[in-house]
């Protein structure tokens, strides 16, 4: 486990992770959920795949930080068609988690956060399986840096 120091061991998360722009999108859901599915799209649209299947998160300063385990770096499944070999970056900083679920909420009332190695991270819950999924994930990291610039 890390410590707030950054030191020891990363977690090890269940989770499939892009990079858009330099900033760091982590999807979280049940297997079969559609985080690679999702991943793929955004991909498609530009991002840079972290990981897949498993995401390594370490903490440094008040920063979280996103790379793949070894055996998965450059790997992305491709339901239906295999594993396919796929250019990944490392060490991306955690801007956005979206939990995946079929059915959201339409007007969440409230900022939804989490709290990940003691460090606050906004997160937004989307349906992988809408058409319009990569282009909301895409709007919701937008908006969350946007916001960060503004402090």
């Amino acid at each position: 486990m890390t410590n707030a120091t950054g030191i020891g061991d990363p977690l090890k998360m269940h989770a499939t992770a892009v990079s858009i722009a330099g900033a760091g999108l982590m999807l979280c859901g049940k297997s079969g959920s559609g985080k690679s599915d999702l991943a793929l799209r955004l991909i498609d649209r530009g991002a840079a795949l972290i990981s897949d299947d498993y995401v390594d998160i370490r903490r440094t300063g008040d920063r979280l930080f996103l790379s793949p385990p070894s055996r998965l770096a450059g790997k992305l499944e491709v339901r239906s068609l295999g594993i396919f070999d796929q250019d990944h970056v490392s060490d991306i900083a955690l801007k956005l988690i979206v939990k995946l679920d079929d059915n959201p909420d339409r007007f969440p009332m409230d900022k939804q956060t989490m709290i990940l190695l003691g460090i606050t991270i906004p997160f937004c819950t989307l349906n992988a399986m809408e058409n319009s999924a990569s282009i909301k994930a895409e709007l919701a990291l937008q908006r969350i840096v946007q916001e960060a610039g503004k402090i």
